[in-house]
Order: C-alpha cells, then structure tokens, then sequence
C-alpha cells in the first residue's frame, strides 16, 4: 500500500505517540515506514504525567525531575529499537510532561498524520480506562492512523 500526500497537509511530518508498550513498538514501526515512503521526518513523543495519589487532579509535590529521565529513555529505547540508521537524522525525540492525548492532538497541529497503538481495550475497560487513540481520534488536526494489536 502506497499514500500520497494530498495538497500542503505538512507532508513533511509524522507524529507517532509512545509509551514503551507493544502497541506503541508496532505505531513506531509503521509510522517510520510511512515516513520514509513520504520522505517525511518522524516526531516521536512520550506523554507523561505525574502519578496522582488519593484524589483525582491532586498530584503530589514530586519534581519533573524525577519522572523526566525515565520519560526520555522511553523515546530512546523505542527509536533505538527501531533500528534507525542513517535515517535517524530525520527522527525527532520528545519527551513531554502532559495529558497524552491533549500532548498528542497539539502536535498533531501541520502534521501529515498521527500514529498511535491500540491497546485493545474496548467497550467498558476502554470506556473506563479512557482510550488515547481515540480521543487522538476524535480530535486530531489532521489524518490519524490506529495500529491495531496483533491478532
């Protein structure tokens, strides 16, 4: 299967969302081989947020540089298990501190496409899980690609 760019969609980039899961190894991986066959850079980006603890929105007084380190090896490890070679000049790192599908749907503003993994979670646990695919989904700025889970 073949794309093409359709008009001045920023052709030029592809945002895949990561967070060290299968799901998320398998978005990688289609969304390099998408950015290559576009000649498009890769943005890779790990959403992360401070764990909150007893009462929902009350985060407790951690520094961002706790979590911070363990976020960026997150997009290291998943690049560096994409095997990227030469081509690593076209692949930009992130590791951003925020909601992951708001983080997502932001960088989604003059990008070709979204990439991101499926857990798998339907119905009910998908409901009460909350599912970042599909609220990238939903309101993305531009064409979203969900990588389904293996079958």
């Amino acid at each position: 299967m073949s794309t093409v760019p359709v008009g001045n969609m920023g052709a030029d980039r592809i945002v895949v969302g990561v967070d060290g899961s299968d799901s998320s190894t398998r978005a990688l991986r289609w969304a390099a081989q998408e950015a290559r066959l576009r000649g498009a850079r890769l943005e890779v980006i790990h959403a992360w947020q401070i764990p909150s603890v007893g009462l929902p929105g009350i985060s407790p007084p951690y520094p961002d540089e706790m979590f911070e380190p363990a976020a960026r090896a997150v997009v290291d490890h998943a690049v560096a298990d994409l095997g990227a070679g030469p081509e690593a000049a076209g692949i930009d790192k992130r590791a951003v501190k925020g909601h992951p599908p708001a983080v997502l749907i932001e960088a989604s503003e003059g990008a070709a496409l979204v990439v991101v993994g499926s857990h798998g979670h339907g119905g009910i646990a998908g409901t009460l899980l909350g599912s970042v695919s599909q609220r990238v989904a939903h309101h993305a700025r531009c064409p979203v690609v969900i990588v389904r889970p293996a079958q």
